[in-house]
């Protein structure tokens, strides 16, 4: 018969004991320390979440800035432009 890999649960010393106790606080620690990681990835994913909203917002607002620049520059060239056929039309 082959031995069993388990720990034996009755033991004179003690030692199986203390063997279970040592495993079961492992056990708690690696939980806990899943549930502190499963936290911060969705600190992390909330954090990601605002600053894509911050950058477009900015893009957009940039892309406003620009367009609105752009359509100052057509109108100043369109009053250059009527202006200066209205002075080729009164000589």
């Amino acid at each position: 018969m082959a031995k069993s890999a388990s720990i034996p649960l009755a033991s004179e010393d003690g030692r199986a004991r203390t063997v279970l106790q040592s495993v079961l606080w492992r056990l708690a620690r690696l939980e806990r320390q899943v549930r502190w990681l499963s936290q911060l990835v969705r600190d992390h994913a909330e954090d990601e979440d605002r600053l894509v909203q911050i950058v477009a917002e900015d893009r957009d607002a940039l892309r406003r800035e620009l367009l609105r620049k752009h359509e100052a520059k057509l109108r100043a060239r369109k009053r250059a432009h009527a202006a200066s056929s209205k002075v080729g039309l009164t000589n």
